[in-house]
C-alpha cells in the first residue's frame, strides 16, 4: 500500500503566515477607525462597506471547507449532475434582491429575527431565533471538525491542533475586529481558496496532458452526467431536484439567514446591497464549478486505482487532501498553500457564524431580558463589550463542539442534514410574514415547528437505502478490482448487502426522498400550515388582525397595502366607520371580530 507524504517546514510556514495575516487584519480594525466601540460599527460596520468586499464575503461565508472537500468528492463519486445546482443561484438572486432584501434594509435591524417580532410578535421571534441559533452553533463545530479529521488522515497534521488553532484564531480576530475584520479576512481567504483549487486543476492537467484529457478520463469513467431529468423525487440528483431544491436552499441562505443578511446591511444603500448580491452570483458559481471540476481532476489521477477501494483512506472527504499530498508534496510550500486554502474556507465560515451568533444572542436574548427586568435600555458601550465577549466565547464553544463531534461520530452527517432541514421552515416563516396579510403569530409558530419536526423525521428516519455510486477499480494498483458495492460499504458503513439502490421499494417512501427536496418540502409545509392555522385562529378563537406596516412586506405587496390604506384614509374622512373600512379593505386597527364572518363562510 502506498505511503502518504507529510507536510514540510515550508508548508507549515505558509499556514502560519496565512493565520498571521488573518489575525493582523483583526488587530488593524481594532486599532483604526472607530475601534469597534459602538454596536453599529461592530455588527454593521457603520453601513460603510463597499460593494466588492461584501460581494466576495457573501460567497466565502457560503462555501465552507466542508463544501470544498465534499463537492469535489461528489463529482468523483457520483458524477457531474450536481453542477446543475448553479442555475438555481441565478434564479434565486433577483428574488432575494427585490423581495427579501428591501424589507430587511428598511428595517435596519442588527438581528434579522427582529422582523418577526414586528410582523407577528415576540414569540415568533424567539422560536425562530432559537432554532437558527442552535443550528448555526452546531454547524460551526462541524466545520471545525470535518476538515481537521480529513487533513489528519492524509497529511499527518494533528486534528486536535487544527481544531484548536482555527477555533482560537477565529475567536480572536472576530471578537476584536468586528464585522469589518470578518469581511476583509473573507476577501483574503476567498483568494486563497481559488488559488488552492486552481493548483489542483493545474497539476492534474499537467500530469495527464491538458484539461481535455481530464474530461476524457471523466467520460470514460462515466462521471460526465447531465441527463437526469426524471421527476421521481427518490432519485438523488436530477435537474428538478437540483434547480428547485437549490433555489429554496439559496433563498434560505441568502434571503433570511442572519449571517448573509447582516453582511448585506453593511453597505450604504439598498442599491449597493443588491449590487453586492449580484456580484456574489458569478463568483459563487465560478467557485462551485471549479470545485466540481476539481473532482474530475482528482479522478484523472485515481481512475484506475481508487484510494478508497484500495484502503488508503476511509472517507470520500479525504480525496482532495490525499491528492494534494500525492501530487504536490514534492514541491515545497505547494501542499501548505492548499492546506491554507482549506483553513481559509473554515475560518471564513466560522468567523461569520461567530459574529452572527453574538449579534443574535445580544439582540434577541440579552437586550429584551435586560429591558424586561430593569425597564431600561441596555447601555450601548456595555452592549459592544458584551458582543465582543460573546463572539470569543462562541469561538471557544465551537472548539468544544468540534471535539463532541469527534466523540459522537454520526453527528457529522446529522448536523449537515439539519443545516438543510432547518432552512425550509425558517424561510417559510419569513416569507409568510412578507407575503400574507392574514398570517398570525399562532399560525407562523405552528407552521415552523410542525414543518421542522416533519423534516427531521424524513431526514433521519431509519432504515433508509444507500445512494448508488459510480463504479471504480483498483486494477491500476496491481490489486483486485473493487466495484460499487465495496465502495458503498466503505463510504456509508453499509453492513446489509441488499442495500444498493436508493429507489428500492422495500423502504418507506419518505425515507427514499432525495435530500435536495427537504428544503422545499419544509418550506411549503410550514407556509401552508401557517396559513391554515392563521385562518382557524381568527375563525375559532376570534383573533383580530392589526394594522399592517407596508414596509414589512415584499415591495409588490407593500405598495398594494399602501394604496388601500390611502383610499381608506380618504374614505374615513368622508364618514366611513372603521368596521366598514376593515370589511372593505381587509385591514383594521384591531377592532373587528372575524369569528362571525368565518362562521358564515364555514
Amino acid at each position: 500500500m502506498a505511503e502518504t507524504a507529510k507536510l514540510g517546514w515550508v508548508d507549515y510556514l505558509i499556514i502560519v503566515i496565512m493565520l498571521g495575516i488573518s489575525v493582523g487584519i483583526g488587530i488593524y480594525y481594532r486599532l483604526t477607525g472607530g475601534k469597534q466601540k459602538t454596536i453599529s460599527e461592530y455588527f454593521a460596520a457603520n453601513r460603510s462597506m463597499s460593494v466588492i468586499p461584501v460581494g466576495i464575503a457573501l460567497m466565502v461565508s457560503f462555501m465552507s471547507a466542508i463544501t470544498l472537500l465534499g463537492v469535489s468528492a461528489e463529482n468523483y463519486i457520483y458524477g457531474t449532475q450536481f453542477v446543475v445546482i448553479n442555475i438555481s443561484y441565478l434564479l434565486g438572486t433577483p428574488l432575494v434582491n427585490h423581495g427579501f432584501l428591501p424589507v430587511f434594509f428598511k428595517l435596519q435591524a442588527t438581528s434579522s429575527f427582529e422582523y418577526l417580532e414586528k410582523r407577528f410578535g415576540a414569540g415568533a421571534r424567539t422560536v425562530a431565533s432559537i432554532i437558527s441559533w442552535l443550528q448555526l452553533l452546531l454547524y460551526s463545530g462541524v466545520v471545525l471538525y470535518a476538515p481537521a479529521i480529513a487533513l489528519e488522515a492524509t497529511t499527518g497534521l494533528s486534528k486536535t491542533l487544527s481544531i484548536v488553532i482555527i477555533g482560537l484564531v477565529c475567536a480572536f480576530y472576530s471578537s476584536i475586529g468586528g464585522i469589518k475584520a470578518v469581511l476583509m479576512t473573507d476577501v483574503f481567504q476567498g483568494g486563497l481558496m481559488f488559488v488552492s483549487l486552481f493548483a489542483i486543476i493545474g497539476t492534474a492537467a499537467h500530469a495527464v496532458g491538458g484539461l481535455d484529457s481530464i474530461w476524457r478520463y471523466a467520460e470514460e469513467g462515466g462521471r460526465i452526467q447531465f441527463d437526469s431529468i426524471s421527476i421521481d423525487p427518490t432519485i438523488r440528483h436530477t435537474w428538478w431536484s437540483l434547480i428547485i431544491g437549490g433555489f429554496f436552499t439559496f433563498l434560505s441562505l441568502f434571503g433570511v439567514n442572519q449571517v448573509q443578511v447582516q453582511r448585506m446591511l453593511t453597505v450604504r444603500s439598498l442599491n449597493s446591497a443588491q449590487k453586492a448580491l449580484w456580484l456574489n452570483w458569478p463568483i459563487l458559481s465560478l467557485l462551485s464549478v471549479t470545485t466540481c471540476f476539481c473532482g474530475l481532476a482528482i479522478f484523472s489521477k485515481y481512475h484506475d486505482c481508487d484510494p478508497i477501494a484500495q484502503g488508503r483512506i476511509k472517507s470520500m472527504d479525504m480525496l482532495m487532501p490525499l491528492y494534494v499530498m500525492d501530487t504536490m508534496s514534492h514541491i515545497p510550500g505547494l501542499a501548505g498553500l492548499f492546506i491554507a486554502g482549506i483553513f481559509s474556507a473554515g475560518l471564513s465560515t466560522i468567523s461569520a457564524a461567530l459574529n452572527a451568533l453574538a449579534a443574535v444572542t445580544l439582540e434577541d436574548y440579552f437586550k429584551p431580558l435586560y429591558k424586561r427586568f430593569t425597564n431600561r435600555e441596555f447601555d450601548s458601550e456595555n452592549a459592544t463589550i458584551l458582543g465582543k465577549a460573546l463572539a470569543f466565547v462562541f469561538g471557544l464553544l465551537c472548539i468544544a463542539l468540534a471535539f463532541v463531534a469527534q466523540l459522537l461520530g454520526g453527528v457529522l452527517q446529522a448536523s449537515l442534514t439539519i443545516f438543510g432541514v432547518v432552512g425550509g421552515p425558517l424561510l417559510a416563516i419569513f416569507t409568510l410574514g412578507m407575503t400574507s396579510e392574514t398570517a398570525t403569530e399562532m399560525g407562523a409558530i405552528t407552521g415552523v415547528i410542525s414543518s421542522l419536526c416533519f423534516c427531521m423525521w424524513i431526514a433521519f428516519g431509519r432504515p433508509r437505502p444507500t445512494p448508488p455510486v459510480l463504479p471504480v477499480t483498483t486494477a491500476g494498483c496491481g490489486n483486485q478490482t473493487f466495484l460499487v458495492n465495496a465502495v458503498s460499504q466503505i463510504l456509508f458503513n453499509v453492513t446489509e448487502p441488499e442495500i444498493q439502490e436508493v429507489n428500492d421499494s422495500s423502504y418507506f417512501y419518505l425515507y427514499r426522498i432525495s435530500y435536495m427536496w427537504y428544503c422545499p418540502i419544509g418550506f411549503f409545509l410550514a407556509y401552508f400550515v401557517g396559513l391554515i392555522v392563521s385562518y382557524l385562529s381568527r375563525c375559532i378563537l376570534g383573533n383580530k388582525m392589526t394594522d399592517l406596516d407596508p414596509n414589512l412586506f415584499f415591495p409588490i405587496f407593500g405598495k398594494r397595502i399602501e394604496r388601500r390604506q390611502e383610499r381608506a384614509a380618504e374614505e374615513r374622512q368622508n364618514g366611513f366607520t372603521d368596521n366598514a373600512l376593515s370589511t372593505k379593505y381587509s385591514f383594521n386597527s384591531g377592532k373587528t371580530d372575524y369569528s362571525e364572518n368565518c362562521s358564515s363562510a364555514l
